[in-house]
């Protein structure tokens, strides 16, 4: 099988685990960094250049999108939807992911928990926004933060507007969302691959700090999951649209609470924490991906991409 991974580094872990799962398992696999595709948009076909020569057929494509190039990643991930590669994570899903506020909107549709979130653009509805989401004190998030980067807490409604006001003066769109408290700096980061839980751990933030992202300092140990947090995060990955899916969640009062899903799940922290090869489970999946993909016609791949377009407009039963 011919796999490719767009990653802006072919060293990283996450990236260098898969590529040796991959080749493992005697698959042929590159590495190549979106920023080095020209996308070339025509009357006759969609196509992509590299180094000025054709991009070659894969039979299956990877993205490994950075928050950095959101905007150009997706255009890549893209155009290789429209020309009909198998793509693990399109960029349709990418994109509901990668936008807090987005995939929030479309978790609450399904039904799914998640904590209380207002997004405001204006000082005049931040009293109202404070007191929806419980007062203070708040998380403040950045809509397109990842890592933990973009997340702070207003101990204070007086320390909420600061902060608010100062990211709205750079044009930044903010959310404020509930604080919850019985979570005590815990949470929980499952690892989604085709529709099954492959991992999961519990990442414990470290003293002073109430985000548990490892990126943070946070400590992480893998965990026996109930299977109420089991079934959430395999409905989150699915309401995205994702094969491949990292879902955070919250021990809340009434279960658990989704905070956000990551298109591009980084792999050490969990890998070492729960004991599984994750890029391995990925690779087995890639090539039923693969195999499912061969099977399916242009036709039946062009009515599958615009019903994940659509799919934002239906509200869940």
């Amino acid at each position: 099988m011919r796999m490719l991974i767009l990653s802006r580094n072919a060293t990283l872990y996450s990236t260098s685990r898969v590529v040796l799962a991959a080749r493992a398992r005697g698959h042929d696999v590159s590495v190549i960094d979106p920023l080095e595709f020209q996308i070339v948009v025509n009357r006759r076909r969609p196509e992509l250049f590299v180094g000025g020569a054709p991009v070659p057929s894969y039979d299956v494509v990877m993205p490994r999108i950075g928050a950095s190039i959101t905007n150009y990643g997706l255009a890549v991930v893209r155009q290789f939807d429209l020309m009909g590669a198998p793509v693990m994570n399109g960029a349709v899903a990418i994109a509901r992911s990668r936008d807090k506020l987005r995939a929030l909107q479309l978790l609450t549709l399904q039904k799914i928990d998640v904590p209380i979130t207002v997004c405001a653009r204006s000082p005049a509805g931040l009293e109202a926004a404070l007191s929806l989401v419980g007062g203070c004190p708040a998380i403040v998030k950045l809509q397109q933060g990842t890592q933990g980067i973009g997340t702070m807490i207003a101990e204070t409604p007086q320390a909420a507007h600061a902060l608010l006001e100062t990211f709205w003066a750079m044009g930044q769109d903010i959310v404020l969302q509930e604080y919850v408290r019985e979570s005590k700096g815990r949470d929980v980061r499952i690892i989604v691959v085709g529709g099954k839980v492959v991992a999961a751990m519990e990442r414990v933030a470290k003293k002073g700090e109430f985000r548990a992202n490892l990126h943070r300092g946070g400590l992480g140990r893998g965990i026996k999951l109930p299977v109420s947090y089991r079934k959430a995060a395999i409905k989150a990955a699915a309401v995205m649209g994702l094969e491949v899916a990292g879902v955070d969640l919250l021990a809340g009062k009434r279960g658990p609470r989704i905070l956000e899903i990551n298109s591009s799940p980084g792999l050490e922290g969990i890998e070492r924490a729960s004991g599984v090869d994750v890029a391995g489970a990925i690779v087995d999946y890639a090539e039923k991906f693969a195999k499912k993909h061969r099977s399916l016609s242009r036709a039946g791949f062009m009515r599958r991409f615009r019903a994940s377009i659509s799919a934002e407009r239906v509200v869940g039963e």
